[in-house]
Order: C-alpha cells, then sequence, then structure tokens
C-alpha cells in the first residue's frame, strides 16, 4: 500500500535552515509528482512545492527563492531544503501525491522561533 512518511521537523531560529524528508513506498515513485504542503495553526492547508518525475518543480511565491524541492529516486524520497525561515513559516509540512487517489503522509511539525 502507498505510505508517505515525512521526517526532519524541529525547532530553528529565524534565518536558519532545514532539511525535510519524505520517504515514499508502495508506487512507482519515479514517474510521480510529488508534492509538499504545510498547514499553519487556524490556516487553511497550502501548497508549498512541488517536483515531477522529470524534476521540474514549482513554488509557491511565499517560498520562491528560500526553499528547494528535490527528488532521490533511488532513495524513493522527495526532500525540502528550507532556507531563510521565517517564523510565519511555522506549520506542519505534508508530503502528498495522486494516484487515483490522494495520498498524505501525517505531517512533520517545523517550528521557526523569532
Amino acid at each position: 500500500q502507498v505510505q508517505l512518511v515525512e521526517s526532519g521537523g524541529g525547532l530553528v531560529q529565524a534565518g536558519g535552515s532545514r532539511r525535510l524528508s519524505c520517504a515514499a513506498s508502495g508506487f512507482t515513485f519515479s514517474i510521480n509528482t510529488m508534492r509538499w504542503y504545510r498547514q499553519a495553526p487556524g490556516k487553511q492547508r497550502e501548497f508549498v512545492a512541488f517536483i515531477t518525475g522529470g524534476g521540474s518543480t514549482n513554488y509557491a511565491d511565499s517560498v520562491k527563492g528560500r526553499f528547494t524541492i528535490s527528488r532521490d529516486n533511488a532513495k524513493n524520497t522527495v526532500y525540502l531544503q528550507m532556507n531563510s525561515l521565517k517564523p510565519e513559516d511555522t506549520a506542519v509540512y505534508y508530503c502528498y501525491t495522486f494516484l487515483l487517489s490522494t495520498y498524505w503522509g501525517q505531517g512533520t511539525q517545523v517550528t521557526v522561533s523569532s
């Protein structure tokens, strides 16, 4: 069955960096578009970034230039490198993919202190 397991969250100071990982299993990872979303307290879940099987990427305006999404198909893992973190980046970060149905990971908390 499809599984997405995020890791790498934690507490970081403003201006710092963090790398999130999402380990995938149960499907042909290399050809699937993978996405990161986030949900801050009291707010709706929002798109952060995606990467296609071919490596094309796209980012939300709020993270463009600071976050980088990448993938390692040999490890079935997608990453989110987050630099120049701001307190408003505080959220639970989720990995997502679509295969005739939507699949979400359990999320990993990122807290950015000012």
